[in-house]
């Protein structure tokens, strides 16, 4: 009881302070990725605060519950009978302020619980990212900074560059590393996008997981192009669509020293996504 009272209120102490914030929004994504031997399915739900403290400084914070079912139907092994099913609970706080006429800079920790079905406080883990925004001209802007990242499935230090050009006031370009990403709006209510990121998760195995080979962690990690459409369907109301296709993705599982000891050969596969956000 005490660790679940301790794993609680790491991830809501940032929550519970932001509750009378001047921005609000709301999430809910559906997603499915299949693949040639395996099928991945995600639900995720996120609520996101954000505060502006004076004209130089701003918090934000944004709590998020995903889940990951995997169907093995089409993979002829099967001593992974018990790894269907996979959790995250993540909280992210954020810190950005002005430190020169055209310098800014962000701070990000991430606390965050990955497991299957049985909480526990060592499953917990901090990631995080520190960045320089540097203004160049009016329209110019140079990203760079360093994080501790699960983009290419466990927890390393990646770097973190971008070139964020705003061409007028309905494109925006934005190259870099982990994220690339060209916006077009045509009007208030319509926002298109052709994004590319690295991304991935990591998940700690129970330790009743029937593998055999000690594995402790599961890992993923892909390279995904896609084409994203939000509209505002009412108010403050609004639908995305995302159609896109993994590239290099891989699915292994890792032992207590991040060594890996089996890979599932997913293959590449086409990714699908909808949802709905809130936000005023």
């Amino acid at each position: 009881m005490k660790v679940r009272f301790l794993v609680c209120s790491l991830f809501l102490i940032s929550f519970l302070g932001l509750k009378a914030q001047e921005n609000f929004g709301a999430a809910f994504n559906l997603r499915t990725e299949p693949t040639e031997k395996i099928n991945f399915s995600e639900t995720d739900l996120a609520i996101f605060y954000q505060k502006k403290l004076g004209a130089k400084s701003k918090i934000a914070n944004t709590l998020e519950y995903s889940n990951l079912k995997v169907n093995y139907e089409l993979n002829p092994y099967n001593f992974y009978a018990d790894q269907d099913k996979f959790n995250q609970v993540q909280n992210k706080f954020e810190y950005s302020s002005e430190i020169a006429e055209r310098t800014n800079w962000k701070l990000s920790v991430i606390p965050t619980a990955n497991f299957q079905s049985k909480l526990d406080f060592s499953e917990v883990t901090v990631l995080g990212s520190l960045e320089i925004i540097q203004q160049i001209g009016s329209k110019l802007s140079v990203i760079a900074g360093v994080g501790r990242t699960s983009i290419f499935g466990a927890p390393k230090i990646t770097p973190i560059v971008a070139f964020d050009y705003n061409m007028n006031e309905k494109t925006d370009f934005k190259i870099g590393f982990p994220d690339s990403k060209i916006s077009y709006s045509n009007n208030d209510r319509n926002k298109f996008s052709l994004a590319n990121s690295f991304n991935g998760n990591f998940y700690h195995l129970d330790k009743t997981s029937s593998t055999g080979n000690n594995a402790e962690k599961a890992v993923l990690s892909k390279m995904t192009s896609a084409l994203e459409y939000e509209r505002n369907v009412a108010g403050n109301w609004f639908l995305n669509f995302k159609a896109g296709y993994d590239f290099n993705k891989k699915y292994n599982l890792l032992d207590s020293n991040d060594h890996k000891v089996y890979d599932y050969n997913t293959g590449n596969g086409y990714v699908l996504g909808i949802g709905i956000k809130y936000k005023q």
